[in-house]
């Protein structure tokens, strides 16, 4: 097996300093390392389509809950700041991909809705999307995305029920 990026940093902080423990590094410089390749990579199909991840996951939220939502409750969905979200919905609905309307109890609140241009948008891009993370995965036997998942899975509890940003 081939050493990656992360195994040539840890041998030279070890070379350096023998009697640190670079436990939490080669697991979290490894997790990063592989978010910053696949973000790079992986938004091909978005591209595209002329949409960032992001974007489109604004998108993907409105439709996945199948009604329209507030710019607050897409924040919390995406795990975005509003003010990130207020400019995405703008972008959104200058393409005419979104649409919004205020709410008849408290005209404060705009709900956010797609249009058929954008259902349609999402509709389409969504299979050829995860087939390119699918490509980008084929590496791996079905059997380790499995475990890798399940993994992850259980990292993630563990840290948002830590660090925060568990979903309510």
């Amino acid at each position: 097996m081939t050493d990656d990026i992360v195994a040539s940093v840890v041998r030279q902080w070890q070379a350096v300093n023998p009697e640190l423990d670079t436990g939490p590094m080669e697991l979290i410089g490894r997790i990063n390392r592989c978010s910053a390749l696949l973000q790079q990579a992986e938004d091909a199909p978005l591209r595209a389509a002329g949409l960032t991840r992001p974007e489109f996951d604004l998108l993907g939220a409105v439709r996945r809950t199948d009604r329209e939502l507030t710019p607050g409750e897409l924040a919390r969905e995406t795990f975005s700041s509003g003010a990130a979200v207020t400019k995405r919905l703008r972008v959104l609905q200058e393409r005419g991909l979104i649409g919004r309307r205020g709410d008849a109890r408290d005209r404060r609140v705009a709900l956010v809705r797609l249009t058929d241009e954008g259902r349609a948008l999402v509709d389409g891009l969504l299979p050829r999307q995860l087939a390119y993370e699918r490509a980008v995965l084929s590496g791996l036997d079905a059997e380790t995305r499995e475990r890798l998942s399940a993994q992850l899975s259980e990292l993630l509890v563990q840290l948002e029920g830590r660090i925060g940003g568990a979903r309510h």
